[in-house]
């Protein structure tokens, strides 16, 4: 089976754009990174940057396919982590960079991901989200145990709340990582910061499976449709996709 990938990032109606998106290719190996600068934290741009930039190295020293798809994913985050925390070591901890973050490692016809925060990973088929990410955020954890309905979740007061992150202490950040995704011909694998997935919403972000367009207009449109429908308070608005063809 072959692929495609593409990936977007949008300024949204923010003075500077903090997020940060990268797919790194080796081989039959694909890696789907976003990485999103945390705006209320001093230097949130430069914390996406390099968690960018060392996941990318750690990718580039591996074997591909990557022989321990998990442990890799491990190991890139707690660098990246490692990385933003230095980066921040001379201030005060309460201002210090961060940033979440979203891997997915495509090869073999699977999917492995891990995330840190509420960037999130889907797994697509056949128009519809057959799995995504649980965020790391304090709403999540409201929704899960039934206190707040999803509906309540948009306009919740502390749906920015993030409980864990890249950067800031330096003790290493809850992450979850997947079980192996096996793919089938048309399914996509996403990553995306909050910016996308919270204003475009399942139904829109499931019809990047549709093979008739390609994935770069696609996810390009989609991008473009989660800032408008968010204007004129829209966030930094970014994603990278992986499409399966037959």
């Amino acid at each position: 089976m072959t692929s495609e990938t593409a990936a977007v990032s949008l300024l949204g109606d923010r003075q500077e754009n903090q997020d940060r998106v990268h797919v790194a290719t080796a081989g039959d190996t694909v890696l789907l990174i976003v990485v999103d600068g945390m705006g209320g934290h001093a230097d949130g741009e430069r914390a996406a940057e390099l968690a960018v930039e060392t996941v990318v190295k750690a990718f580039e020293a591996e074997p591909h396919p990557v022989f321990d798809p998990f442990g890799f994913l491990h190991l890139a985050i707690g660098r990246a982590h490692a990385a933003v925390v230095e980066f921040g070591a001379e201030v005060d901890i309460e201002t210090r960079a961060r940033a979440t973050c979203a891997l997915c490692l495509v090869q073999d016809n699977a999917a492995f991901w891990a995330h840190v925060g509420d960037s999130r990973v889907y797994h697509l088929r056949s128009g519809e989200v057959l799995e995504h990410s649980r965020d790391h955020s304090h709403v999540n954890v409201l929704l899960h145990d039934g206190v707040i309905t999803p509906a309540e979740l948009v306009s919740h007061p502390m749906r920015n709340y993030v409980e864990c992150c890249l950067g800031g202490d330096a003790e290493l950040p809850r992450m979850s990582v997947s079980t192996r995704k096996v793919m089938q011909p048309g399914d996509v694998m996403l990553v995306c910061s909050d910016g996308f997935w919270s204003p475009a919403g399942d139904a829109d972000i499931a019809g990047l499976t549709e093979a008739d367009t390609a994935l770069e207009n696609s996810l390009q449109k989609l991008a473009e449709l989660a800032t408008g429908k968010a204007a004129p308070h829209s966030d930094n608005t970014s994603a990278a996709a992986l499409r399966i063809n037959s």
